[in-house]
């Protein structure tokens, strides 16, 4: 009678078991797709753009410096944070150690801020260009434009040294990754969050608006000013950045408000699922393959460009 009672729970907890096991190895099969598809996509259409920025002369403008340094800050994840992040997948644990830990988390916060800086500044080129046109050669010049690229990553750098002083910079088991601590201290948790995403967010905001503003009233025949003219590429320029920063902000919300709630509400670190923190997390990975598809599809210049890239390569290889 014993041998029968203990032998369905044995099959019970067998089977609870063998669930549990399918359950885990389909969320790191998704997890490693989601990243390697990140990689491959992140890698080829990162420089593609690069090169077809310095190839074709009509991509060849000052605005478009900030989009080759975008690119570039999309590029800094998939070397090298990306590929350590998918070691630890396949590992299920960090197995560099602390130093590439503290690397590819440096890195990691360097590529996010870094974005997030260019995508600002974009948004305040495509608003001089549009609502300022008449002094945009002077703000925008060739050497003033170097300048600014220089000083975004030069505050990029800063932004993210204090990660150091506060010690942020750990490994998260749930994202396998090194990477921003949340929890380590509320009040730098937020400064973060506010300075890194809502600031810049809100400018880019507020860029964005008044050209649509503009965009309207010239349409509508609202604002009747001859200097005032939008050519159709100008507003298809401007409306693939403006993609770019949409899909920036919907990617990385998720995280950064979980992030500022938990650091306002500590007790709501543990009501949040690991599934929804996991999920924000590669969400946000997944954005630094974007903008090169964006690019491709929105922008004729880009798209055209890329295919001589391609078949120059095909011919070479063939």
């Amino acid at each position: 009678m014993v041998e029968e009672t203990v032998a369905p729970l044995r099959n019970a907890s067998s089977s609870r078991g063998t669930d549990e096991s399918l359950s885990f190895l389909w969320r790191l099969t998704l997890l490693a797709s989601v990243l390697i598809t990140t990689i491959v996509v992140d890698v080829l259409g990162n420089l593609l753009v690069i090169v077809s920025v310095f190839r074709n002369r009509k991509l060849r403008k000052t605005g478009n410096a900030f989009v080759v340094s975008l690119a570039v800050a999309d590029l800094v994840v998939a070397i090298y944070p990306y590929p350590l992040v998918l070691t630890a997948i396949f590992n299920n644990g960090w197995i560099a150690g602390n130093i590439h830990c503290q690397i590819s988390g440096f890195l990691m916060g360097l590529s996010v801020i870094g974005s997030i800086f260019n995508i600002t500044s974009i948004a305040i080129n495509r608003y001089c260009y549009i609502c300022h046109s008449l002094n945009y050669d002077k703000i925008f010049s060739k050497k003033n434009t170097v300048c600014y690229v220089v000083l975004v990553w030069v505050f990029t750098v800063l932004a993210i040294i204090p990660n150091w002083f506060v010690e942020s910079l750990q490994y998260d088991a749930r994202v396998y990754s090194c990477t921003f601590v949340q929890s380590v201290s509320s009040l730098y948790t937020i400064m973060v969050v506010v300075v890194h995403f809502i600031l810049p967010i809100s400018i880019v905001t507020y860029c964005y608006l008044r050209i649509w503003i503009l965009v309207i009233q010239v349409r509508k025949r609202v604002k009747p000013d001859n200097r005032v003219k939008i050519k159709p590429h100008d507003f298809r320029n401007f409306l693939t950045m403006f993609v770019v920063f949409v899909l920036f902000a919907v990617c990385w919300a998720p995280l950064n408000f979980i992030g500022l709630a938990v650091a306002i509400q500590p007790t709501l670190g543990q009501a949040i699922p690991v599934w929804l923190f996991t999920a924000s997390y590669f969400m946000a990975y997944f954005n630094s393959c974007l903008n090169a598809v964006i690019y491709g599809v929105l922008n004729n210049n880009f798209r055209n460009e890329y295919k001589r890239i391609v078949l120059c390569l095909c011919k070479f290889h063939c």
